[in-house]
């Protein structure tokens, strides 16, 4: 009776068939606007690194100009 109250498992697909279920299913228009939303995250990122760098560089001319003076 054990056999009978298990529930039925049916056998998993593989993952390349997975990929390409899902990846077949997804409309274009998903796939655009997950790759232009990734590009702009990828662009902030950019920038709030550039700002990071500028802010450094200032802070260290500003610091070594105050020392020139001194």
């Amino acid at each position: 009776m054990p056999g009978h109250c298990q529930k039925y498992m049916p056998k998993q697909p593989n993952i390349a068939e997975l990929k390409t279920a899902i990846w077949n299913d997804l409309p274009q228009e998903f796939t655009d606007k997950a790759i232009l939303s990734f590009q702009l995250r990828l662009d902030f990122r950019v920038l709030l690194e550039l700002a990071g760098i500028l802010n450094t560089t200032l802070s260290l001319n500003t610091e070594r100009a105050a020392d020139i003076r001194h």
